[in-house]
């Protein structure tokens, strides 16, 4: 029996130490036009592989946020491409030379800045065959494992983290993308409204439509209301308690103050684990509300999402079953190389209604039964995201991930309790999942504007060290540091250390005139 090409492969990772017959029939390069060879990919793909790997195992070899200015990356490289081709051999050499010194490494364990974004062993693989394979998902046809892959773990993760078995999931690139489907199908349930054919501009039948999210919210939303027309100024910020959650007081007054105007209250967008604090809104409550309304309720849960794998966390997504559509990003926190995102709704027919389009030259005559996600999306061609989470999922399996979850959510109670212990500095969010939001506030200041440009001092001498990279939020008018634990390789001496730094600043910041 013949080896399978994943045999092969294995095999050629594993056998790093043999040798490449240069001076085999088939040569390394052609005098015809065409691709470098098979054997000078298996060459090179040894040497990568040597590099990634050294690269995986010293990441603290690195400053982790870049220390380059503005254009100076740029201008480090020629004006104009080269006429000549280069070898491999030099343009790898100058991955150390030209590109590290440009990279924030997102992959360094002291990466606590915005969300972690972790691209482990089995997603690096998973990138490479598919990037070999090339699939290029337009239809079913182009690529059956590609359409039915997406189909199998998309259900396993919704499985996972306890959603309705019935939604329908795809895969997108990021949350924007997801929410920009999500608002276009609320738009499109209403077949009286004839936007997909009619358009919406210069109509006098046509109420303005509004979209209603916190005021902790996600910024994608705003742009995928303006990418659909809706109107920036038809996004309704509704104000947040004290514990960062939307108001269902003030979002009941606001979608009755749009009916009394004669606006169509849309879609609310509700947050399950908000950028700033992962606060968690009151999802049931807005369901009440979105079902008696008849509004569509998006819910995001792009970062916090995978924690409802969790169980003794799976009371942050109550209600969330009630949605009519939901998005968790697996590269953010569950370890895959940028870029994946998951979509489901319960509404896959409308979905479909709000995006499909067959032109003669894509008909097929399983078209009526195979699964196309290409109909279900404004997006044509499809990379094979599904075997990288396919790859994930198996690879560390379901109690791995929820281990690796646990221990960053037990590491960000550890800086929690260490911030409380410390005089002069405050927690000033609550810490529902693996990110804390604090602040030094020393000798009883209470100017907004000074400890703003205290903290931000403290801030940018963590971030010089180049031992760790933390990011700050705005809290209304309080300017907070924010640390978010989620990198596959991150341990508690990195959060100590962090802490560590945080504190050096803060004594030299106070020494400061």
């Amino acid at each position: 029996m013949f080896p399978s090409c994943g045999e092969r492969f294995l095999q050629s990772i594993a056998d790093m130490t043999t040798p490449i017959d240069t001076e085999s029939p088939t040569a390394l390069h052609s005098s015809a036009p065409g691709d470098l060879s098979p054997e000078e990919f298996e060459r090179q793909a040894r040497v990568l592989a040597r590099w990634i790997a050294d690269y995986l195992a010293n990441p603290e070899r690195y400053p982790v946020l870049s220390r380059l200015g503005p254009g100076e990356f740029a201008r480090s490289l020629p004006v104009a491409m080269p006429a000549q081709a280069e070898s491999l051999d030099t343009i790898i050499g100058d991955l150390d030379r030209v590109i590290m010194p440009g990279v924030t490494h997102w992959n360094h364990p002291s990466f606590f800045a915005y969300f972690a974004n972790t691209a482990s062993v089995p997603g690096i693989l998973a990138e490479l065959v598919i990037a070999a394979l090339n699939q290029v998902g337009i239809l079913w046809r182009a690529s059956p494992a590609l359409s039915e892959l997406e189909v199998v773990t998309t259900a396993w993760l919704r499985d996972a983290m306890g959603l309705p078995a019935n939604w329908f999931g795809m895969i997108t690139d990021t949350a924007s993308v997801s929410t920009l489907q999500a608002l276009a199908a609320a738009r499109e349930r209403d077949p009286a409204l004839e936007i997909r054919h009619r358009g919406m501009a210069g109509r006098t039948d046509l109420p303005r439509l509004r979209v209603y999210c916190s005021e902790h919210a996600h910024s994608s939303i705003d742009k995928a209301v303006i990418t659909l027309g809706l109107g920036a100024e038809n996004v309704v910020r509704v104000p947040a308690d004290g514990q960062f959650r939307m108001r269902i007081d003030a979002l009941t007054a606001a979608v009755a103050a749009d009916r009394a105007a004669g606006f169509r209250p849309l879609a609310v967008v509700a947050t399950i684990g908000t950028t700033s604090t992962t606060s968690v809104d009151p999802v049931p409550a807005i369901a009440d509300l979105c079902e008696r309304e008849g509004i569509w309720l998006h819910v995001d849960a792009a970062y916090g999402g995978v924690l409802a794998m969790v169980p003794e966390h799976r009371v942050h997504f109550a209600g969330a079953e009630r949605a009519d559509s939901f998005v968790v990003n697996p590269h953010k926190w569950l370890f895959l190389p940028m870029d994946c995102s998951v979509f489901w709704t319960k509404h896959p027919a409308v979905l479909k209604r709000t995006f499909s389009l067959t032109p003669a030259y894509l008909e097929t005559g399983e078209q009526d039964v195979a699964l196309s996600q290409s109909d279900y999306s404004f997006q044509l061609g499809r990379r094979f995201r599904a075997l990288k989470l396919w790859f994930v999922l198996r690879a560390f399996g379901l109690e791995g991930l929820v281990e690796r979850l646990r221990a960053h959510c037990s590491l960000a109670v550890t800086l929690k309790g260490w911030i409380t212990a410390e005089p002069g500095w405050e927690v000033v969010a609550p810490v529902p999942m693996s990110v804390v939001c604090f602040r030094h506030r020393p000798g009883g200041i209470v100017d907004e504007a000074v400890l703003q440009r205290h903290n931000t001092a403290i801030l940018d001498w963590v971030n010089a060290s180049g031992k760790a990279f933390l990011s700050h939020t705005k809290l209304g008018d309080r300017y907070v540091l924010r640390v978010a634990i989620g990198n596959l390789r991150t341990q508690e001496a990195h959060v100590a250390q962090a802490w560590m730094l945080l504190r050096e600043a803060a004594a030299l910041a106070d020494a400061s005139p």
